[in-house]
């Protein structure tokens, strides 16, 4: 995209064109866009000292600043180094109605590091590609722009900044080294473009020799793309072919088991002390860990999420209880509020319901439509594979009662004045849909159960046999995932 690119050829459509006219057609189709499902992400990338901070510039003078932002993103701090990869971009994706512009963006890292490794090179790539998928799928139009100028024109550019001493800041290392090296990094991006040119969301690759013209290309692109997406008759995607589930797994648990008061009190406390020391060997180790519990309503999720952080540090983990997404987490993609609390290196999230909820209760009380929460099997399990190859422990754990159980622990609820405030209409409809989310629990492990994060499934009719299971599965797989970062490290 970038070796045969010829600067002598040029676009003289847009010549007579006033910036501020493109300006104003923009603006206009930004307003029809707040009124919309839609979103907007416009990434404005390429070489150092090729003008990103001018066609951003030109680009929103015209819009509503009350419905767009712009990011900036350059060198990662020391902070986002404890965070998984996407963490600080997704945290500034646009809600629907609004644009966000990324100064640089989630490639500019990669694009910046001659010595990256394949292997890693394309993990990130795919990461990349999963949220510019997902973002799609989502009506998220996704555009991006490369800034493109010749060796000779970045050298006259940057000793024009070296002379200037009110700008002479804005030449970083990254100019001098592009500079330098700037056949190698001219190959290095020619094959980060190519390898990521999707069809839902390609590249632009402008030139910007003379930045006017720059801004008048990347106005122009904008605004047809813009165009096009909103005049786009609306289609029902097609919903994504799901195989027939060959078995269920819940049909295989045995919800009669059960341990004695004395086998769980002589258990307990050894355990919890367990737990506590592993959390804090992980603290020590920098291993950020995410537990998952979800389950029939009243299974016992909160009990054993008490039971097994007793003994912990309350500094060392949180717990992010998952209630129906608010009003403005509505306008984002539904990921988008779990990674705001993903944990920071040696830090654990205990997530009491999570982003399995798009695939049962939107599922089944119909929030969603089919062929989004279809979608999400896939999109769940490509992003734990990422958060797992960024270092992270998964642990999911499903617990499982009857329905004659649930039944008995509403009724218990209703008659207690210390538990009553947890019973509500909700829960009771919820009883009569019982076997709708066994159908949606029994999809959510087939499609789910990865070799990065396994389900374990919890049998909880007896809340004590259920407490001390979690215990155990918890210290079993802390214990094996600690052992094989370290090996990891002794390889290196």
């Amino acid at each position: 995209m970038l070796k045969d690119f010829d600067f002598d050829k040029k676009d003289t459509t847009l010549s007579g064109t006033k910036r501020s006219e493109l300006g104003i057609e923009l603006a206009a189709l930004q307003r029809k866009l707040v009124n919309s499902d839609s979103s907007m992400l416009i990434i404005v990338d390429g070489w150092e000292s090729s003008g990103k901070g001018h066609v951003l510039k030109d680009l929103t003078k015209e819009l509503d600043p009350r419905y767009f932002e712009v990011s900036v993103f350059d060198d990662a701090l020391d902070d986002y180094a404890e965070r998984p990869f996407l963490w600080r971009f997704a945290r500034d994706l646009p809600g629907k109605g609004r644009i966000a512009f990324f100064d640089r963006s989630f490639y500019s890292e990669l694009m910046n590091d001659l010595k990256m490794k394949d292997e890693r090179l394309e993990h990130h790539l795919g990461y990349i590609s999963f949220l510019e998928r997902m973002l799609v799928a989502d009506n998220t139009i996704v555009l991006k722009l490369f800034l493109h100028h010749s060796e000779n024109t970045m050298e006259k550019r940057i000793e024009k900044l070296k002379d200037d001493p009110y700008r002479e800041f804005l030449i970083t290392k990254d100019d001098e080294k592009q500079l330098k090296k700037y056949s190698k990094y001219l190959k290095h991006f020619d094959k980060i473009l190519e390898m990521t040119n999707f069809d839902a969301s390609p590249w632009h690759v402008i030139s910007s020799e003379d930045l006017k013209d720059a801004s008048r290309a990347a106005l122009s692109i904008a605004s047809s793309t813009l165009k096009s997406h909103l005049e786009q008759t609306e289609k029902k995607p097609p919903v994504p072919i799901r195989s027939g589930l060959k078995e269920k797994p819940l049909a295989k648990i045995d919800l009669k088991v059960a341990i004695t008061e004395e086998e769980y009190e002589a258990q307990l406390e050894k355990l919890q002390e367990k737990a506590g020391e592993l959390v804090y060997e992980m603290w020590l180790k920098k291993i950020p860990c995410v537990l998952v519990f979800e389950g029939t309503d009243a299974a016992g999720k909160g009990g054993a999420i008490s039971r097994l952080t007793r003994l912990i540090d309350p500094r060392s983990y949180d717990v992010a209880t998952t209630a129906a997404p608010t009003e403005n987490e509505s306008r984002y993609n539904y990921l988008w509020r779990f990674y705001q609390t993903f944990p920071v290196k040696g830090k654990m999230t205990i997530y009491d319901r999570s982003w399995y909820g798009r695939v049962l209760v939107e599922r089944v009380e119909g929030f969603t439509p089919e062929h989004r929460w279809a979608a999400a099997y896939e999109e769940i399990n490509e992003m734990e594979h990422n958060l797992v190859h960024d270092g992270l422990l998964i642990v999911k754990f499903l617990i499982v009662i009857d329905k004659e159980e649930q039944k008995q622990r509403f009724k218990d609820r209703e008659n207690d004045p210390e538990k009553n405030y947890k019973l509500t209409d909700e829960d009771w409809r919820n009883h009569e849909k019982f076997e709708h989310y066994e159908e949606a629990m029994n999809e959510m492990v087939a499609r789910t159960d990865t070799k990065d994060a396994p389900w374990i499934i919890i049998e909880g009719n007896q809340k004590e046999y259920a407490r001390i299971k979690v215990l155990k599965e918890f210290i079993s797989r802390a214990r094996a995932f600690i052992d094989r970062h370290e090996g990891k490290k002794q390889e290196k």
